[in-house]
Parts: structure tokens; sequence; C-alpha cells
């Protein structure tokens, strides 16, 4: 390749799957603790170690001069982050010219009463908030330090600033799984999108805790379907979600099931880490140090070459498992670190 073809070629990986989804870890800091993502008591990385939000927006820019169309801000909880607000308003200029077709956020909802409508403003036209019960006492239990009454409220101003909204929703054996009919019903009656999510074998949480939260939605899904009807659809975000739409409410639910249908074989995205640890697999370790070459020179050309190199060894899939016999993990770091 010419230096031009490094610079500007589409990011193609060993299995022909074209990356164009770009996920990128703002923060691992987060003002909740939920359960199946972080230890209570949890270690955050030092300030030197963290990209500045220019150095994140100049990978992000590189990824999008490759062919990325999509990206998405997480964290830990993006909106937590001081001066967020800039890094999305910077990366901005690619949805108005025509580089990037979306960019979207993933957050707990706590600071979207005051960001709903800047995000909306800097052409940001959907967002995932995780909310995983609408009980009160449960949502404090899950989340340790949230409240539901300020995620509520971001939510509610989210959909004032017009944000398509989605909920995101991690499956919990004996914590929410008898609620599943009643987001369901809310989301329908508020013009929400559900997505459900199998919990993910990141980050040691203390002896069985992931196998007693471990809820297939094999089985979810049959329970459903006993009240509403599911009606295929071809719905497709750039995510791993397979849709649905439930015909009693117009509104679309989908599934994330790493563990008992794996979604490997379309994957088409990467995340990026708020230290420029690049992750070509959410269930492998395998991972691409950006910061390096990015802060070795302002030119890109080092960092061009190190995105394709890591590109290039992205794996066919994930191995995650969860059962009594493997005890440990299946990736040791914590989801807060990868982004959601």
């Amino acid at each position: 390749m010419t230096p031009a073809d490094i610079a500007t070629a589409p990011l193609i990986d060993p299995f022909a799957r074209r990356i164009s989804y770009l996920r990128v870890s703002v923060t691992d800091r987060c003002d909740f603790r939920c359960l199946y993502c972080m230890a209570e008591d949890m270690t955050f990385l030092p300030k030197a170690e963290i990209l500045s939000l220019e150095e994140l927006d100049r990978l992000c820019s590189a990824f999008v001069r490759m062919g990325v169309r999509k990206l998405r801000l997480t964290g830990g909880e993006p909106l937590v982050r001081r001066n967020v607000m800039s890094l999305v308003r910077n990366l901005s200029r690619h949805l108005g010219s025509g580089a990037l077709d979306e960019l979207t956020v993933t957050t707990n909802g706590s600071q979207l009463a005051k960001h709903a409508a800047e995000l909306a403003a800097c052409g940001v036209k959907r967002i995932n908030v995780s909310i995983d019960t609408l009980d009160r006492a449960k949502f404090a239990a899950i989340t340790r330090w949230g409240r539901l009454e300020q995620v509520l409220e971001g939510v509610a101003a989210a959909k004032a600033a017009g944000l398509a909204i989605k909920i995101n929703a991690v499956a919990l054996k004996g914590v929410n799984d008898d609620e599943i009919d009643r987001m369901i019903a809310w989301c329908g009656d508020e013009g929400f999108d559900l997505v459900l999510i199998e919990v993910m074998p990141l980050g040691e949480l203390g002896g069985d805790a992931r196998l007693d939260q471990y809820l297939p939605l094999s089985m979810v899904r049959a329970k459903i379907q006993q009240s509403w009807t599911l009606d295929e659809s071809d719905h497709k975000t750039g995510g791993p979600a397979r849709y649905y739409t439930v015909r009693e409410t117009g509104q679309r639910l989908g599934f994330i099931t790493p563990l008992t249908h794996n979604f490997c074989e379309s994957c088409n995205r990467v995340r990026l880490t708020c230290t420029g640890t690049l992750y070509m697999c959410l269930g492998q370790e395998d991972a691409a140090d950006l910061r390096q070459p990015l802060r070795a020179t302002d030119d890109d050309g080092q960092l061009d070459t190190a995105i394709r190199a890591a590109i290039a060894r992205k794996p066919k899939g994930h191995d995650f498992i969860i059962d009594r016999r493997r005890r440990t993990a299946a990736v040791s770091r914590h989801m807060s670190v990868t982004g959601g």
C-alpha cells in the first residue's frame, strides 16, 4: 500500500468483514457501580494514561478517514467525563461533511437532563440508555449508587429533545426476570425500543456471581411470547442485536445473545478504550496500543499503520462460556474498561 492507500483504504479484516463501526470508551469512570459491570470498590486509571479529548478526536477521525461510518461514545459513563460535549461537538463535523453516518451515545442516563438538548443540537439522532428495572428499590440495588428518578428525568429530557431512545436491559436471573413484560409495555407507551442483553463473562465479580446472574435469552423470549406477538424484523443498527417488532405496541424488541447465539459472523465493529487500546473483539484479550503511535508524532502515518495491523488480527469470534467449571471470567477486564 502507498501512504495514500493506508490513509484512506477501507478497513477489511481477515474474514472479509468491513469494519464500519467504532465504539469509543471516553472514560473508565462511572457514577454507578452496576452489579454485572463493576466491582463496588473499583480502581480507576491515572489521568496520565487517559487520552485527552483532542487525542480521542484525532483517533476517531483516523477511523472515519478509513471508512468507519458509525461512532458510539461509551464509558464507564461517557457523560461524566469533564468537557465531553466538546468532543461531541468536534466529532459532529464528520456528520456535516457526510463522512460519518451516525454519532451515538450509550449512557446510564444520570446526566442526560443536562446534556440531551446539546446532544441533539450536535446531530446525535438516537441514544441507548441502560435501565434494567423500573422498580426504584431494585434499581438502587443493581446500580448500587443510582437513583431511578434521576435517570427517568434524563430520559424525558432526551425524548423532549427529539432523540430516539433505545432502552438496554441486562436480563438478570432472580432480579428483573419478572419485569420483562412491564418493560415491554412501558417502552411501548413511551415509544422506545427495548434491547435485552445476556450477562457477559467480563471481569471478576467474586464467587459464582456471574453464573448466578446468567439468564439465557432463549428462555426469556419463550416467556415473552406467551404475552406478546413477536414479528420477525430485518431492522439493523450496525450492532449485534437481532430484532423483532412487538405487534401489540409497534416498537422493536432486540436480543443480544453472545452466549446462546454467537453473533460474530457479521461483526463489523472494534472497541477503543480511553487509554488508546484497541480491542478487535469484546471477548478476546488481544489488543493493540494506539496511544504510542498517536503520541509519537503529529503525523498520522504510524497511527494508520498500527490501526491496519490491528484489524489484520481481528479474530473470527469470541469464546464466551458461563458454567461452574469455569469459575473465572472469560475476559479479566471489566465491561467498563472496554466500553459498553
